[in-house]
């Protein structure tokens, strides 16, 4: 058996507030058992920042301090690492790499002290606060690198069945550390790929057609966006067909990350010919707006092969009739000889 630092691959973590401040509803990172969070002012039991959010310059270093807080009542141990931040490719979740994945950016950056290297425990109902410093590098480009600082605990709590292998399950909770480093600022969003996929009764009108639209978001700028979404369908001479407001998607899209996202459509048309818009715009970016569309023919193709069968057997049936009536008009004047004959 083998172990696994993380369910799927990844250590998913709790969605973003939109912008680079916190927001003042946000909470630590926390499962229940145990929790990261910035580490509170000396004196107070909690914090009041949700998230790590830094700023320096290329080639300085900020220091500050992580909290692992053990909230059971048996002692815990913990492998403790900074990553990189990533959008989960469908849905576009925010999540920190795995233990066993190497950072490439403000992981990279992060330096916490050497008896972290191995494993740190916690007492029950206790906390242990982690120094750390960030250090820029010198050729660090502006914009927003996001990463985390994550406790893994080294304990298996359960087995899962992957293919013919089974793997232990550790978990793991991360706290978020968004750092901008100043320069020029280029928000950046693209849509691309729509797609439709459409399927529709065997009986038309009788029950609606579904489909379901997918189309890609693309972060090209230096900086995190908080995307809404605004979709739109045109049928023939240019009838409305779907309309649907714009609105936030509730996500934070990092710098360089594409996202697949599907939009339900229940009641889409049973026969047009339809063009869907996607447009995709930043609440903190007014200005940045993208938008793509693709084209598709509704037909109620199952309605129309039944249709195609029943006109296909019955011209089969009428040219058979004619054959046949042929047939019996040919043979006719050849009886009417063999009685001339007989007289």
């Amino acid at each position: 058996m083998r172990t696994r630092t993380s369910l799927y691959g990844l250590l998913i973590g709790l969605l973003l507030g939109v912008g680079l401040l916190p927001a003042a509803t946000a909470t630590a990172a926390d499962n229940g058992t145990w929790g990261v969070f910035p580490t509170p002012p000396a004196g107070a039991a909690m914090t009041d920042r949700a998230y790590f959010f830094h700023q320096g310059q290329a080639g300085t270093s900020v220091d500050d301090s992580v909290t692992i807080l053990n909230s059971s009542d048996k002692e815990l141990t913990f492998q403790i690492f900074a990553t990189d931040a990533v959008n989960t490719p469908s849905g576009g979740a925010f999540a920190l790499l795995p233990a066993e994945t190497k950072p490439k950016d403000v992981g990279t950056w992060i330096a916490l002290p050497p008896e972290t290297a191995s494993t740190v425990t916690v007492p029950a109902k206790s906390r242990k606060d982690v120094p750390f410093t960030v250090k820029v590098p010198a050729d660090a480009t502006p914009g927003d690198h996001v990463g985390g600082i994550v406790a893994l605990n080294t304990a298996v709590e359960g087995i899962q069945q992957e293919g013919k292998v089974q793997v232990g399950v550790r978990r793991s909770v991360g706290a978020r550390l968004y750092f901008r480093v100043p320069g020029p600022l280029t928000p950046g969003l693209s849509v691309e790929d729509v797609k439709v996929d459409r399927s529709a009764p065997l009986l038309p009108w009788v029950k609606d057609a579904r489909a379901t639209i997918t189309y890609t978001l693309v972060n090209r700028g230096n900086v995190v966006v908080d995307p809404k979404v605004t979709v739109s369908a045109e049928g023939l001479f240019g009838r409305s067909v779907l309309d649907r407001p714009a609105r936030e998607l509730k996500l934070a899209l990092l710098p360089g990350q594409r996202i697949e996202l599907t939009e339900p459509w229940p009641d889409a048309p049973q026969s047009d010919w339809v063009t869907v818009r996607i447009t995709a715009g930043a609440t903190t970016y007014p200005e940045l707006v993208s938008a793509s569309e693709t084209d598709f023919v509704a037909v109620p193709w199952p309605a129309v092969g039944l249709l195609l069968v029943l006109a296909g057997a019955l011209t089969t049936f009428l040219v058979l009739r004619r054959r046949s009536r042929s047939a019996r008009g040919q043979d006719q004047p050849d009886a009417e000889r063999d009685l001339a004959h007989t007289h």
